[in-house]
């Protein structure tokens, strides 16, 4: 039996799950694992869920093609334990790693080969253009997660706090090189 606390977490998160692409039974079990303090197997976290084990076995099926989850085996137990990753910040790193291969890799190849197509009119062209621009910036924002994604934890920490007092900084550096404005 969870805890209210856990259990309203747990079901927090599979609400949140369905909206983030994962299904609500994935999302449960994730969040389980997330809060539990010792890896659990299948076997637990379908009596703690009230999930059938063949729901279990897929979520975390799941889990692992995302990497979300560790699995490992304890000495003395035949069966498969299963955690999610202590770091918050990897756990981050890591699904956005994932969503990057799985959504804009392939969103950035079709721009590609599109964008190699000659364009037949003049709607065609129009069409071309606007995929440019979503093009480029979608690779202007993922050549700037690989740049913040190589910086070390406590300078990620430290960059998103200045939040937008890097935009003052960078209108400070303007009128210091020649009164550019953004504004």
């Amino acid at each position: 039996m969870l805890s209210p606390l856990v259990q309203r977490f747990v079901l927090h998160f599979g609400e949140m799950g369905s909206r983030w692409g994962i299904n609500r039974t994935v999302g449960q079990i994730y969040a389980l694992l997330f809060v539990s303090p010792r890896p659990l197997n299948a076997d637990e976290i379908a009596e703690g869920l009230a999930f059938s084990r063949s729901n279990v076995s897929m979520g975390l099926k799941e889990l692992q093609s995302w990497r979300l989850v560790k699995l490992q085996h304890l000495p003395g137990d035949r069966r498969e334990y299963f955690s999610a990753p202590e770091d918050v910040w990897a756990i981050f790193q890591t699904l956005a790693e994932e969503r990057r291969k799985r959504e804009v890799d392939p969103t950035l190849s079709m721009l590609r080969d599109a964008l190699l197509e000659a364009p037949n009119d003049p709607t065609e062209q129009h069409a071309q253009q606007r995929m440019r621009e979503m093009h480029d910036l979608i690779e202007l924002t993922t050549g700037w997660f690989e740049e913040v994604r190589a910086m070390d934890q406590e300078r990620l920490v430290e960059l998103m706090k200045l939040g937008k007092k890097v935009g003052k900084l960078l209108d400070a550096r303007d009128r210091f090189i020649g009164g550019k404005s953004h504004a």
